[in-house]
């Protein structure tokens, strides 16, 4: 650990903000006091709503209405950034504290490329001229490791991987040597072997730059990797502050504990015994892309999907894994015929699901439905949540009566009231939109449930619940589910058998035990190796 003795870089003293009228509770940060110290990274921690991404944002000066109505105060190199006038924070903060957001793809703007966006940041805060930001730029992608910066100098954020255009947000952070970092949840979205390479990069950059990095994060694994000093949150409160290895393995605070108790452990099991029929066939699937190109010269193709052979059984999880681009939702996509396959079978409860077509189709899709990973999107915020989960069963032909009490039913078998169907989604939190979307997908009773990264946005506590939840109702069920996932820790112990996706080819399967155990493929270790905090042991 590298920490400075020195004053603190940033110091929040008594920061309050104030949350909307008619919230659930008056402040999204109260009384809030820490310290953020040169060459430290300290990781903030806690639950969804807890303030951690309010406490940036408001560090940031980006919060808008009532919540910018902040009392208490941030201190940065003497001054207090809460009484800076609006011009002179934004000089302070574009040059002196910069920010790496979640979701880099949302963050970069579609009609500029990587590097005209990176040098709009040093040209604002500078009058280099074109050629030397040019220069600059460069060497930022070349010090993120990004490969051939000439070429994504060029590229459109859609050009690149999750991994490639996390790292240019990172260079645009860094590109006028911030003395403050923070990174809300930079990892989340990204496979864990781009995780562990973005987490090497921070560390490094933490070195080289003697920068402060406010780390907001709910991966645990993350914590135990990168953290110097871990700051836990509840509720709007900091509960808990201390050195890594004391909240890690000494927590003091029953929050806290029990969050560490709901960190996915990479404990593998064994395989249940097959006892349902065979639900799932799929034979020699493959999906290509091909692109055409300006003059019908050649164009692109690209093989997402290569000769996929997998089947499941009722009652059985089948864990599809892999990092980004290796084909794993592409693949769950051919199987719900979201995307057509170039070529193979499909069979779905003894049904060729592919020679379908019109009301034959929509008809067999019952039998089919799939959980995606963001349940913000996944609701028409305009419709009731009992609406919503009852329009399954109308469309193919429920009468209303029959499906209100289905939806009812569901509502309560997901852990929820009753009483929750005449509300909106925005009136849920993310754990409970979820269950949301659970109910809705078990609507028509599927022999087959599709989860593609279910719980990869939920904190630990929600995840674990919702992993308990989809265990519980599949024993009831007995549905078979396939499960997309880039957490190993996550498929090691909801899964009875794992496929392990690279270029879109499965190159190993075995059961959770046997394949972490004794993986053959160098791939498969190397995702194993990458699991953050994989042999740690938490509280």
């Amino acid at each position: 650990m590298i920490v400075s003795t020195q004053a603190p870089l940033l110091h929040w003293d008594r920061l309050s903000v104030p949350l909307p009228t008619g919230a659930d509770r008056p402040h999204a940060v109260e009384n809030l006091s820490l310290d953020l110290r040169q060459n430290e990274v300290l990781c903030l921690v806690g639950e969804s709503g807890s303030g951690k991404s309010v406490s940036a944002m408001a560090t940031m000066g980006l919060l808008k209405g009532e919540m910018s109505q902040t009392s208490g105060a941030i201190r940065f190199a003497g001054q207090d950034l809460t009484k800076l006038s609006p011009d002179a924070r934004r000089q302070l903060t574009g040059s002196k504290l910069s920010m790496v957001f979640q979701e880099p793809i949302a963050s970069l703007n579609p009609f500029y490329t990587a590097g005209a966006q990176v040098s709009e940041t040093i040209r604002t805060h500078s009058d280099q001229p074109a050629a030397a930001i040019r220069e600059k730029v460069l060497s930022l992608f070349e010090e993120v490791h990004l490969p051939n910066p000439e070429q994504i100098f060029r590229a459109y954020p859609h050009e690149l991987s999750g991994g490639q255009c996390q790292r240019v947000m990172i260079a645009s952070a860094l590109a006028l040597d911030p003395a403050v970092l923070i990174a809300d949840e930079p990892t989340t979205a990204l496979d864990v072997t781009t995780q562990a390479q973005i987490l090497s990069l921070i560390l490094a950059l933490r070195d080289n730059h003697n920068t402060g990095i406010l780390f907001i994060t709910h991966d645990f694994g993350v914590v135990s990797e990168i953290a110097d000093r871990v700051a836990v949150m509840r509720k709007g409160q900091l509960v808990e502050v201390g050195p890594r290895e004391q909240i890690l393995t000494n927590p003091q605070h029953d929050y806290t504990k029990a969050l560490l108790a709901a960190v996915p452990k990479l404990a593998p099991r064994a395989a249940r015994p097959v006892q349902g029929k065979p639900i799932l066939e799929v034979n020699s699937v493959s999906k290509t892309y091909r692109t055409g190109s300006f003059l019908r010269k050649a164009g692109r193709e690209v093989k997402a999907v290569v000769d996929a052979n997998i089947h499941i059984h009722g009652g059985e999880t089948l864990g599809v894994v892999g990092e980004s681009g290796s084909g794993k939702t592409t693949l769950s996509q051919c199987i719900i015929r979201m995307v057509e396959p170039t070529s193979g079978q499909v069979q779905i409860a003894g049904k060729d699901f592919l020679s379908l077509k019109g009301k034959e189709l929509r008809k067999a899709r019952q039998r089919v439905q799939i959980i995606f990973q963001d349940p913000y999107t996944s609701l028409d915020p305009r419709q009731k949540v009992g609406d919503a989960i009852a329009e399954g069963p109308l469309i193919h032909g429920t009468d209303m009566r029959e499906a209100t009490k289905i939806s009812h039913e569901l509502i309560e078998a997901v852990g929820l009231e009753t009483a929750a169907a005449d509300r909106y989604p925005h009136e849920f939190s993310g754990g409970q939109r979820q269950r949301i979307c659970i109910a809705r997908a078990l609507a028509l009773q599927p022999d087959l449930l599709i989860a593609d990264e279910s719980v990869s946005a939920l904190d630990v506590s929600v995840q674990a619940q919702i992993l308990d939840l989809l265990a519980d109702i599949q024993t009831q069920r007995g549905f078979a589910m396939l499960f997309v996932t880039h957490d190993l820790r996550v498929a090691s112990q909801i899964c009875d058998r794992i496929c392990v996706m690279q270029r879109g080819q499965i190159v190993e399967t075995g059961a959770p035990d046997q394949l972490f155990a004794n993986a053959k493929e160098p791939y498969t270790r190397a995702l194993l190796a990458a699991v953050p905090g994989a042999n740690r042991v938490f509280g």
